[in-house]
């Protein structure tokens, strides 16, 4: 729950997704008040990106509402999408081009221009540390590097959200540590959702952390195959795909649980 009075962000109510018999996600219900830097913590396959995606209008959900800034991402995604910079897992990058190059092809595409595009892609290069390799093909980057593009992008059109999938993945100990004093400053001004399997990041940057696991301690089930078993042993239910719109709710389960985090 947010304060009263503060505007909610990011909102999550009973999403799930199915593919066949496999759920996904199953009844993902959250809210992310502004100004907030939130955590999803859980092992790989737990469903942190499928929730992504489907926050930003990469993904449908099969079942229920996800809303940014107020907007029904299904019903509304672009004015959802306008609000949003998306860090995806290995987001797919334009080799061929430079830095320079991609984010004013990308800023073009946001409809941006003249001076204005001129003075973010000026910020962002700085921000990102990507100076020294502007005009460099970006097939010739680093890992590292290349997740500063990444990141780059995400700013570019100044965003009041960030979601970000896995934003240190993969760096060395010197990237990791650029990347989370760069998410603690933009924190002081934007919200912030981030994935990670990493408790020592979730501590090294978040407010709060929300808890994504199969079993009955996270309150979320059904990331697995219908076959997968509680950690006390006992067998899940038996459960089927619901069929419909996207705006049903998976009531008969319980919503993700929520626990404050530390700063370090």
């Amino acid at each position: 729950m947010s304060p009263a009075g503060t505007e909610l962000m990011i909102e999550a109510q009973g999403l799930c997704k199915y593919y066949g018999q496999f759920a996904a996600i199953e009844n993902v219900t959250f809210s992310i008040p502004a100004g907030q830097v939130t955590a999803f913590l859980g092992p790989n396959g737990a469903g942190k990106s499928t929730t992504m995606k489907i926050l930003t209008g990469f993904l449908s959900a099969t079942r229920g509402t996800a809303r940014i800034g107020g907007h029904d991402v299904y019903q509304d995604r672009i004015a959802a999408a306008q609000l949003i910079g998306y860090l995806p897992e290995n987001g797919p990058l334009y080799l061929e081009m430079t830095p320079k190059a991609l984010l004013g092809y990308l800023g073009a595409a946001r409809d941006m221009s003249g001076s204005y595009l001129r003075e973010r892609m000026s910020y962002v290069a700085e921000r990102c540390s990507l100076t020294q390799v502007w005009g460099k093909a970006i097939g010739k980057l680093s890992r590292g590097y290349r997740q500063r593009v990444g990141m780059a992008q995400a700013l570019l059109h100044d965003p009041r959200i960030l979601i970000l999938d896995e934003p240190t993945a993969g760096l060395d100990p010197n990237q990791v540590h650029d990347v989370r004093d760069l998410i603690r400053d933009l924190g002081k001004s934007k919200t912030i959702l981030l994935s990670t399997h990493i408790l020592q990041e979730v501590r090294a940057v978040a407010s709060r952390v929300i808890l994504v696991n199969e079993g009955s301690r996270s309150g979320w089930r059904g990331f697995g195959p219908r076959q997968k078993r509680r950690r006390n042993g006992s067998p899940l239910p038996p459960t089927h795909p619901p069929q419909g719109g996207l705006n049903g709710d998976c009531a008969s389960h319980r919503p993700a649980r929520v626990w404050p985090g530390r700063r370090s």
